[in-house]
């Protein structure tokens, strides 16, 4: 009974928050755009590496961003302006700048020419 009592109060919170006027329309913090119908929430500093703190991203945008570095590697960088400072998230940014919301496509992680 707990899991449905949980579950409803979540729900209602949720709805709430929907219905807020004041509510200030959300953009991703990666790229700037607008945020669409899917959200997908990115630890800036992964969770393996201590984080804590979230951002609303396009899932796009947050497949984007694992595709080009690891978690180790995003730990290093511990915010959004050096994640964006990476070069193949550069060229990503620059590529999806003038994309709709909703815009979806593959995601191919991209190999490293040393290997």
């Amino acid at each position: 009974m707990v899991g449905r009592v949980r579950r409803k109060a979540g729900l209602a919170e949720a709805e709430a928050l929907a219905e807020r006027s004041d509510a200030t329309p959300l953009v991703c913090a990666l790229c700037g755009r607008p945020l669409g119908h899917r959200v997908e929430w990115h630890h800036v500093i992964p969770r393996s590496e201590g984080g804590t703190d979230t951002v609303p991203l396009h899932p796009i945008c947050h497949r984007a961003v694992h595709a080009a570095a690891d978690n180790a590697t995003l730990a290093r960088a511990g915010t959004l302006d050096a994640i964006r400072d990476l070069p193949p998230l550069a060229r990503f940014l620059r590529w999806i700048a003038d994309k709709p919301v909703d815009f979806h496509a593959p995601t191919r992680r991209r190999r490293d020419p040393a290997q």
